[in-house]
């Protein structure tokens, strides 16, 4: 599996926006986008690798996409037993109602409980089509010892500047048109 390295996702965000705001203006401006418009592409990630975020916000955005990242829901993410509970109520509306799943696949979101919960609640709530990992590293080394990863699509660079979905038989699609497709 091709990494992306961390950095280039992060040059890619600096490179397509005018950046004279932090990441966290950044991403309250994303949080003010209407969201009366139908939402194609629920984009789970860790919950404090928030430039990570707002990078693969501005990477899918590029492509006409909008995403809804559960960030978004700031009351979501109490630290109670009932919040929980709501938690993963609307993490399996959300892959059910978008189109498309991203899972931003850092290595913390790889290894947290909550990632590997999101992972296993795929089966069954979202045809293989229409799923992808969106593999981030901090450098290009690959993800060793997660060969489970290479039962879903990922996200890869197919030649300089052009991504692609590539699917489990190899078989590889454009990311805009993967994106796009119903």
């Amino acid at each position: 599996m091709s990494i992306l390295p961390q950095y280039g996702l992060i040059q890619y965000r600096n490179a397509t926006r005018i950046y004279t705001k932090t990441v966290n203006e950044s991403l309250q401006l994303f949080k003010q986008e209407p969201r009366d418009l139908m939402v194609s592409v629920f984009i789970f990630h860790k919950h404090d690798e928030l430039e990570e975020l707002d990078s693969a916000i501005n990477f899918l955005n590029s492509f006409g996409e909008l995403v809804y990242a559960d960030w978004i829901d700031e009351d979501m993410y109490e630290n109670t037993t009932e919040a929980t509970k709501r938690i993963h109520i609307t993490i399996k509306e959300k892959i059910k109602e978008n189109q498309k799943f991203i899972f931003l696949a850092t290595e913390s979101a790889l290894n947290s409980k909550m990632g590997k919960w999101v992972l296993g609640q795929l089966h069954g709530q979202k045809n293989l089509d229409h799923i992808a990992i969106f593999p981030i590293r901090g450098d290009y080394s690959d993800y060793s010892g997660e060969e489970y990863l290479g039962k879903y699509p990922y996200i890869h660079e197919i030649e300089s500047e052009v991504y692609g979905v590539e699917f489990p038989d190899q078989s590889t699609i454009e990311l805009g048109t993967w994106l796009s497709s119903k």
